[in-house]
């Protein structure tokens, strides 16, 4: 009954500012922008993360940057879109499923400059004030479109509505899609930020479904302003909306989903651009169409080259047999020539071999004979040395018998001569004992006379 009595306010409309205040508007809450959130990946894709932490580009060039307005003099002079990969560094064509490259899995690629610098900026710690010079820069669409990314990935999700409100009409236009090819203006990109959980390849921070709810209530009974005649004029446009909705980023759908699948479960998103969800699956279908009968064709111009090769092959296959054959002939003539050559040279080195044998051999018997002389008269000596020795050993073993009997012969002599001299002993003493007697008894007989 609210919602219909007049200047009541929605309830969408009400749970959006009993939630925080605007911080874009007012700017009463401080230069301190709080962060949403994981506060070291910036609620960024681990894929697209991990790409930007090993680039070359993000470690070296963007390294040296250390101020905010350095970074911002970088993106305008090397963002060209804000895609998370570069043109033709991902594969991702005919992945349906889990497989797709929405959810991040699946092969990298190059990450882009945009995404880089965006890290960057998140590594910065971006205050209030500067958010508001990125959103409101004059020179570089693109420098905004990097500012309004980082609030869509940084600041939490009630607080979207007032960052954005003031910008959805916003007519500046600027080439989204790597390569070109997606032309749309910033109020356009907002809306897709508020709407559309996918970007490209990779998805924003999850909206939680009460909040989402309630903007889209507000972005339905906000009407879009266009430009007639140079004039302002505010009307309701949905021809219009879904010319825009068709140009806008969005990855093409599995065929084993339904278009009408929505994350969020509301039942407003449900049949919100169903036309332009069947658009784009046809032309991805018609694409993939396409590239599959451009794959056939290739195969079939390969697999004629492979048949005219295979031709050509065995055309010179059997020519070079019948070269191989003629070459082989004469080969062979040569190879006869060449072994009698060989065999004449053989034999010439086998007669010179048998006569320089014949004159080693004589040499050699020459030598032996003058050896075999040598040892004769060395044999010779030996015996002459060895004769001699005998004698000299048998002269010396004489000599000492010699000397032995002599020595004997002498000791019996002197035996001889000592037993001699004893028996002359005995006998003299024999004798004067005899004398001594005769004398003893001459003198007794004289005395007696």
């Amino acid at each position: 009954a609210a919602q219909h009595q007049p200047g009541a306010v929605p309830p969408a409309q009400q749970q959006l500012q009993s939630g925080a205040p605007k911080p874009a508007a007012s700017g009463k809450q401080g230069n301190v922008l709080p962060l949403w959130g994981n506060e070291k990946t910036m609620n960024l894709n681990p894929m697209i993360l991990t790409n930007i932490l090993s680039s070359p580009y993000f470690k070296v060039q963007l390294y040296e940057l250390k101020t905010y307005h350095e970074v911002v003099d970088e993106i305008y002079f090397k963002v060209t879109h804000v895609e998370p990969w570069e043109k033709g560094s991902r594969k991702t064509a005919g992945q349906t499923g889990m497989c797709g490259g929405v959810r991040g899995v699946g092969t990298g690629g190059i990450v882009s400059t945009a995404f880089c610098l965006l890290y960057k900026l998140f590594t910065l710690k971006l205050t209030r004030k500067q958010v508001m010079g990125l959103i409101t820069h004059t020179d570089s669409p693109y420098i905004r479109a990097l500012g309004f990314m980082y609030i869509r990935y940084t600041q939490p999700p009630t607080d979207l509505w007032d960052w954005f409100e003031s910008f959805l009409d916003d007519e500046e236009d600027l080439d989204v899609k790597a390569g070109g090819g997606c032309v749309m203006t910033i109020g356009e990109m907002l809306r897709s930020f508020l709407t559309k959980l996918e970007w490209f390849s990779t998805l924003f921070p999850r909206i939680p479904v009460p909040v989402q709810k309630a903007i889209d209530q507000q972005i339905k009974s906000r009407p879009r302003k266009i430009k007639k005649d140079g004039k302002e004029g505010m009307e309701e446009i949905d021809r219009h909306a879904e010319r825009r909705r068709s140009r806008s980023p969005r990855r093409s759908i599995s065929p084993r989903r339904s278009p009408r699948r929505s994350r969020s479960r509301s039942h407003h998103r449900e049949g919100h651009g169903s036309s332009s969800f069947d658009r784009e699956l046809e032309r991805e279908r018609e694409r993939q169409r396409l590239e599959r009968e451009a794959k056939e064709r290739e195969k079939e111009r390969r697999r004629s080259r492979s048949t005219d090769r295979t031709l050509e092959r065995r055309r010179s296959r059997s020519r070079d047999r019948y070269r191989s054959r003629s070459r082989s002939r004469d080969r062979k003539a040569d190879r006869r020539d060449r072994d009698r050559e060989r065999e004449k040279e053989n034999e010439r080195s086998r007669k010179k071999e048998r006569d320089y044998d014949k004159e080693r051999g004589s040499e050699r018997e020459k030598d032996r004979s003058r050896e075999r002389s040598k040892e004769r008269k060395s044999k010779g000596d030996v015996e002459e040395r060895r004769h001699k020795d005998d004698k000299d050993d048998k002269k010396h073993r004489d000599d000492k018998r010699d000397s032995k009997k002599e020595r004997k012969h002498s000791r019996s002599r002197s035996r001889e001569r000592k037993h001699r001299s004893r028996s002359r002993s005995k006998n003299t003493g024999k004798r004067s004992r005899s004398r001594s007697k005769e004398k003893s008894s001459k003198h007794k007989n004289e005395s007696k006379e």
